[in-house]
């Protein structure tokens, strides 16, 4: 097995340190940038649903700021924001390149997409249960998370699932701009000096990384519909 893998993965055997290195660094990008986006668009996806026209907790103008704002984050691609938040990344992280530099990128590029998928699973809550929970005289805390995240579990795992995969994506552009991981492991060693097995292997790890992903949370998604 050593000797096929060397005869056919010459370049990827070499840098296996740095492959290792480098998923690694893919890991801890998307697992701190998801659990941060998680919680802010799990809040900012409730708010949008909850000060809507008709919402529980009916604002006007707090509905508008937060639906075109996060329009206007969603409409900018990623590689633009990336250089826009320059200047507020290394202000934050002291940084602009490695995990630490690409977090506070990664987090605005997915949070406005997360926030519309939680969104998108609080509306299909049937508001016949919300007007019964009112009925019965439940506070509008309650009726959040009785109700409407309870209710809505199945689809914001699935929500949840296609932020992670995207963000997976988002991690590969931000490494060729300099934040390291699979992305800059494949830009720098691969593409750059024509070594096309680490450009391959880099593709098989990182379908791996979003199949995982993919599995757990239908498995996830699966055990809370009902």
């Amino acid at each position: 097995m050593q000797e096929f893998l060397t005869k056919y993965l010459p370049n990827v055997m070499d840098s296996l340190p740095t492959l290792r290195q480098s998923t690694v660094e893919t890991l801890e990008m998307v697992l701190i940038a998801g659990g941060i986006s998680f919680v802010l668009g799990l809040l900012l996806g409730t708010l949008l649903t909850t000060a809507r026209p008709g919402g529980i907790l009916e604002n006007a103008p707090l509905y508008q700021v937060l639906d075109k704002l996060i329009n206007l984050l969603r409409s900018v691609p990623f590689i633009i924001l990336l250089f826009c938040l320059l200047p507020l990344t290394r202000l934050v992280a002291g940084t602009a390149i490695g995990v630490r530099g690409a977090i506070l990128p990664l987090v605005f590029g997915t949070v406005p997409f997360f926030s519309r998928q939680v969104e998108a699973a609080l509306s299909e809550v049937n508001p016949g249960l919300v007007e019964a929970a009112q009925s019965m005289g439940c506070s509008n805390a309650e009726i959040i998370f009785r109700v409407y995240l309870r209710e809505s579990m199945a689809g914001i795992a699935r929500g949840t699932t296609i932020t992670l995969i995207s963000l997976v994506s988002l991690t590969a552009m931000a490494g060729a701009v300099g934040a390291g991981g699979l992305g800059n492991f494949a830009y720098i060693y691969g593409q750059q000096r024509n070594r096309m097995d680490i450009i391959y292997v880099t593709v098989v790890v990182l379908v791996a990384l979003v199949s995982l992903i993919q599995l757990i949370g239908s498995a996830v998604a699966k055990r809370n519909t009902h």
